[in-house]
């Protein structure tokens, strides 16, 4: 199983009104039916040309015999079926060929295809997250050269950031761009790291590449962004003559080996054709578009492969009997499937609280960005509230599930024991796929510096303070059910010390004290990251028990019930942690920056 269906109607509909989405004007075309046959197109996609070669693609990774690189033949297979259906620009408009897609049913069925297989579905995401920069930012020659290719899945597409010498501090980057008297630039550097850099899926690939034109000012400022493919392109969108793009090697990763992770050149010969897009010195405010979504993928793509492990290790453990209860002394007693053990109860609760508290997270996350992109539906300043909050929240979607997903990875792998540790069974891989989550797209601890030097303070603070109004605006809601009065309590209590503790760091950073204050950000993003999680189980709660009031079947009770006590787990098991991460915040604590570097 991919997913559970009923959590993810839960999701969609009882808690996230995505019925509502089609009150919006782009969205009127589509209703429930509409929103359920995309769904349940991406799940046989997923399930029939996706999961099955997911361990194949893992043992069998990409090779490169210095001349091209060969992937097994289901990657091209899936890949195929995926861009049939459509599903690389569900989201554009009618006019531009798409579905007009809301990005929250997109993520959904996005979730679909990480879980049953994160290597090969890494291709389908950096292209789709590419050409959506080319469609926002490009000129119209740019946008008919090459999104026709890129939305049919003839062609593919990356971003090209990190350099060997520079990862996240982008503004170091030594790519250099030579203007050309026809308008063109000559590129002239080295990437690495670049997923999906090389394959031999598609005919083209459509490489975004960070540079500095030549002359330009150091720095952030002094970045562009560049549309480099590996074949070039006429004004018909036929690929031509090869590029002066290279592949140096491929480089063998611990998971998430079914995409390519590349090393290119760009203008070894001197003769790489790039094109600029949009304005000189402004790629990075381009760039962040694909980066902030990729932000919001990783965290998606983080919350499924901790939520097919879960899955994975419920299963096992429901149908593994081992050992007996400790008041079973009878020595004619059967063992007990291993569920029955309250360690184990402990290990898939906490599975459960993580990655179903972050696919709800995400898919938040993905509303935001509907509501900002409503159009003439919402008043203005509700659009832009919408994009402030998701502004504010984008280090924690991302972080929060990368954290906790390999977490429950983790979990999975306990539970099954000795056979959770062989490649015989699938929640190893799902741990080492994962893993690169917390990595990619802005590593745990540059989120946070991010959120708690940058994001917080934006716009007066208003975003917190619009995230704020939505919690008290649950906590009302909640205070309607006896059984969530006690959860509200502990809540409210929670949510004080993170207040204080903001206003305290904030105080910090106004008189100067900025080093000392970010010193424990990572500390101060945990913490935001389960009191947003918390405040969505809480209203996960609430609709919970408003649904169990009419449903009839006992799986729907039972599934019901589960929500209230994953709820109750994560408020009374996880959410206590944020007091101790205050007293170490608040006290800005040293003991990690003052450790001296030959004390090591």
């Amino acid at each position: 199983m991919l997913v559970n269906h009923k959590d993810l109607n839960f999701l969609l509909y009882d808690v996230f009104d995505a019925k509502g989405l089609t009150q919006y004007s782009h969205y009127r075309e589509h209703d429930q039916s509409t929103f359920d046959g995309v769904i349940d197109t991406a799940t046989h996609i997923a399930q029939t040309y996706f999961a099955p070669h997911n361990s194949k693609a893992d043992e069998h990774e990409p090779q490169f015999d210095g001349e091209t690189v060969s992937t097994i033949p289901e990657v091209k297979e899936a890949w195929q079926h995926y861009a049939k259906a459509g599903l690389l620009n569900a989201s554009q408009s009618f006019e531009d060929g798409g579905m007009q897609l809301p990005t929250m049913i997109h993520s959904a069925c996005s979730g679909l295809f990480t879980s049953a297989n994160p290597g090969t579905a890494g291709y389908m995401f950096l292209t789709t997250a590419a050409a959506n920069v080319i469609h926002a930012f490009g000129n119209e020659d740019q946008k008919n050269r090459f999104l026709p290719g890129m939305y049919s899945g003839r062609f593919a597409g990356t971003m090209a950031l990190t350099e060997p010498d520079v990862g996240s501090s982008l503004g170091d980057l030594s790519t250099k761009a030579i203007p050309q008297s026809d308008g063109s630039y000559n590129l002239k550097g080295q990437k690495m790291f670049i997923s999906g850099g090389d394959q031999d899926i598609t005919e083209n690939i459509v490489h975004l590449v960070l540079a500095r034109v030549e002359g330009a000012v150091e720095g952030v400022k002094g970045i562009s962004l560049f549309i480099t493919p590996k074949y070039l392109v006429d004004e018909n969108g036929e690929s031509g003559a090869r590029n002066d793009v290279k592949l140096v090697g491929l480089l063998h990763k611990m998971g998430y080996r079914g995409t390519t992770s590349t090393v290119l050149n760009f203008g070894e010969d001197d003769h790489c054709t790039a094109y600029l897009i949009g304005e000189e010195g402004k790629g990075l405010s381009y760039m962040f578009k694909m980066m902030n979504e990729a932000r919001i993928g990783v965290g998606l793509g983080a919350a499924m492969i901790g939520y097919r492990g879960y899955l994975e290790s419920l299963e096992y453990a429901k149908n593994r009997p081992q050992g007996r209860k400790p008041s079973q002394k009878e020595k004619d007693s059967k063992p007990v499937n291993i569920i029955e053990h309250a360690d184990v109860k402990r290990m898939l609760l906490a599975q459960k609280s993580y990655t179903e508290g972050s696919l709800a997270l995400c898919l938040f996350a993905s509303r935001l960005v509907d509501e900002s992109e409503a159009g003439d539906s919402l008043k203005e300043q509700d659009r832009q509230d919408s994009g402030i909050l998701l502004d504010l929240l984008t280090p924690v979607v991302k972080s929060f599930p990368s954290y906790y997903g390999v977490k429950a990875n983790d979990l999975a792998i306990q539970v099954l024991a000795g056979s959770g540790y062989i490649r015989e069974y699938p929640v190893e891989q799902c741990y080492r796929d994962n893993r690169l989550n917390p990595i990619h797209e802005g590593t745990h601890g540059i989120q946070s510096l991010d959120l708690l030097g940058r994001k917080l303070w934006m716009n007066n603070g208003k975003g917190l303070k619009l995230l704020m109004a939505r919690v008290q605006s649950t906590l009302k809601n909640c205070q309607a059910h006896d059984a969530l009065t006690p959860l509200v309590a502990s809540y409210q209590q929670k949510i004080n010390i993170f207040a204080q503790t903001t206003l305290l760091l904030g105080q910090n950073l106004q008189v100067g004290k900025v080093d000392e204050t970010l010193a424990n950000s990572a500390l101060y993003l945990d913490m935001m990251g389960k009191i947003v999680v918390a405040w969505l189980w809480l209203e996960m709660a609430d609709k919970a028990i408003t649904c169990f009031s009419s449903s009839e079947s006992e799986d729907d009770k039972h599934f019901l019930a589960g929500k209230l006590q994953a709820c109750k787990y994560f408020i009374e098991w996880e959410l206590g942690e944020i007091s101790s991460q205050s007293k170490l915040l608040s006290e800005l604590n040293s003991t990690c920056a003052d450790m001296q570097v030959n004390w090591f």
